[in-house]
């Protein structure tokens, strides 16, 4: 038995440390083609406070957050800020910057001040996660004015 225990440690087959190990995450797919985007706003816009703000999804469903289902995720909306560096863990929630629309909503109304401002989409899974490949708008620049 102390030579069987003995070659066990060797080959690291005891467990100790292989539990332990975090699991990669695993992504929910998007499939080829799937795009998110502005139905209402185009790069350059110039446009008044408040404005309606319209999402559109191709390739894919809405579904709430928390509800799990194939090809579908819900809409985040990026304002004046950039996408964070690591697309495979849930998305932030900052006050202002980053919109999390987890019951399904496909629009919104923004109060932003006068001046340029940029919107990006990123769809994100039950739990907030960027799908593999992320499904992400281009970055458009509009201008308030008053």
């Amino acid at each position: 038995m102390k030579k069987f225990l003995t070659m066990m440690c060797l080959l690291g087959v005891t467990g100790i440390g292989i539990a332990q190990q975090p699991a990669a995450p695993t992504l929910a797919a998007s499939p080829v083609g799937a795009e998110v985007y502005f139905t209402n706003l185009t790069e350059g816009a110039k446009v008044h406070s408040p404005l309606l703000v319209q999402f559109g999804l191709k390739g894919m469903g809405i579904a709430p957050a928390g509800i799990q289902f194939d090809n579908t995720g819900h809409h985040h909306l990026f304002i004046d800020t950039d996408l964070p560096t690591d697309l495979t863990k849930p998305l932030p929630a900052v006050a202002d910057k980053v919109l999390h629309f987890g019951k399904g909503q496909t629009e919104t109304t923004l109060t932003l001040s006068p001046g340029k401002h940029t919107l990006q989409l990123v769809l994100g899974d039950y739990a907030h996660t960027p799908h593999n490949p992320p499904v992400i708008s281009k970055k458009i620049t509009i201008t308030v004015v008053k």
